[in-house]
């Protein structure tokens, strides 16, 4: 799904096309650093190949996290592309996960413009 120009949505509203995960499969400095933070943060030696994510609409084979309760609520368990489109946005799930840091409150006040606009 996309927002406006440059950003794919995912159905939580965070910008994929601004993610480090999903920008490291074309970008091998952001591909390094992320491995190096892994490294010294979670103490964990990923190769390469691990970091990659095609975005929450992709291929689920090649998802960063595919166990996202989000993405299984709005794409398999509702068909939607967005948490924008449920009829029971915005529920506790999203306003709870969207309490947990300033990129996800944006996440969620992306959708809630998107949501605006297309039920002005």
């Amino acid at each position: 799904m996309t927002g406006s120009i440059g950003e794919m949505l995912a159905p939580c509203g965070i910008d994929c096309s601004v993610c480090n995960i999903y920008r490291a499969q074309s970008d091998p400095q952001v591909l390094q650093r992320i491995l190096s933070w892994f490294k010294e943060e979670r103490k964990m030696d990923l190769k390469p190949e691990q970091i990659r994510c095609g975005g929450c609409l992709g291929d689920r084979a090649i998802h960063w996290s595919g166990d996202c309760v989000l993405l299984k609520c709005a794409v398999d368990q509702h068909g939607l592309s967005s948490c924008s489109e449920c009829g029971d946005f915005a529920c506790e799930k999203l306003t709870s996960w969207a309490s947990n840091g300033e990129k996800y409150s944006r996440a969620l006040d992306r959708l809630k413009a998107l949501k605006e606009q297309k039920n002005p």
